[in-house]
């Protein structure tokens, strides 16, 4: 690269770096993350919390970011109470190392923190029982309830009235 050239390009992103971050009166802000379950099956929501403490207001700005390692999740804004959430589904297994990096604004400096998330494989489906004896067996008939039963037997002399399984004459 030429001489001139790098000095461009030198330059464009120092004032990209001035001119996006935060002013210098900004006071420093920390930010805490939380995951809700912090274990969790492959595609089962999980509540990401970020909560920025900043003794001005921390809205405004361009919120906070969460991301996967290094994959970014999405960028939400901070409320009133400095909070910001954020449901993620993960579809792969392991520790998923989540960020919050909350980005600042005029009054609030840029701070971030970290959390994990311990994402495991759904157990798997049991199989359909198939018809048959099983079905007698594996449930289909366990449960079976027969509810009243009467019986009447009319002979030439007699009639015999069986109820729930008692003979009455």
């Amino acid at each position: 690269m030429k001489p001139r050239r790098a000095r461009l390009v030198v330059a464009t992103a120092l004032a990209a770096v001035v001119g996006l971050a935060s002013p210098a009166w900004a006071v420093p802000s920390s930010t805490t993350v939380t995951a809700t379950p912090p274990s969790a099956e492959v595609d089962t929501p999980v509540q990401l919390a970020a909560t920025v403490d900043c003794p001005a207001d921390p809205t405004g700005g361009l919120g906070v970011t969460f991301f996967d390692g290094s994959d970014l999740l999405d960028t939400v804004p901070v409320n009133a109470n400095g909070q910001a959430s954020y449901t993620a589904t993960f579809t792969t297994t392991g520790t998923h190392t989540i960020t919050a990096a909350y980005n600042g604004n005029a009054d609030c400096d840029a701070s971030n923190n970290t959390t994990t998330v311990q994402v495991t494989a759904a157990p798997p489906t049991p199989p359909t029982p198939s018809p048959g004896f099983c079905f007698l067996v594996c449930g289909g008939l366990f449960g079976f309830n027969v509810g009243d039963i009467n019986n009447n037997i009319n002979t030439s002399t007699n009639t015999y009235n069986f109820h729930n399984g008692w003979h009455r004459r």
